[in-house]
C-alpha cells in the first residue's frame, strides 16, 4: 500500500494537491495561490478510498507545503476551516485569519 501526494500547479497558480494510492488518483484539493496566501476551495476524495484517512494526508501535505513555501492558508473548503477550527493550536501559524 503506497500513497503519494503532489502539489500540480497550474497556470496562474492554480491548482491541486493531487493524493494517489498505488498509482490511482484517489483524492484532491483545490487551490490557488495569491502572493503569500494559498486558498484551499475544496477537498474530495474519491468514494472508493473514504474512511482510509485521505482528506487528512491531503491536509498534511497542504499544511506543510505552505510552511515550506512561507504561505498563509485562507480555508474556505469546510473540511480544512473544520480542521483548523477543531485544532487551532496545529494550525496558527498558517492559518489567514
Amino acid at each position: 500500500m503506497m500513497e503519494t501526494t503532489e502539489v500540480v500547479l497550474g497556470g496562474r497558480h492554480r491548482g491541486e494537491i493531487e493524493l494517489f494510492s498505488d498509482g490511482n488518483k484517489a483524492g484532491k484539493m483545490d487551490i490557488s495561490i495569491s502572493g503569500n496566501r494559498l486558498t484551499v476551495y475544496h477537498t474530495e476524495v474519491n468514494t472508493a478510498y473514504e474512511g482510509r484517512g485521505f482528506a487528512k494526508l491531503l491536509l498534511d501535505k497542504l499544511v506543510s507545503y505552505a510552511r515550506e513555501k512561507g504561505l498563509m492558508i485562507v480555508p474556505l473548503c469546510p473540511y480544512v476551516h473544520a480542521q483548523f477550527k477543531r485544532h487551532p493550536q496545529a494550525y496558527t501559524d498558517v492559518w489567514a485569519k
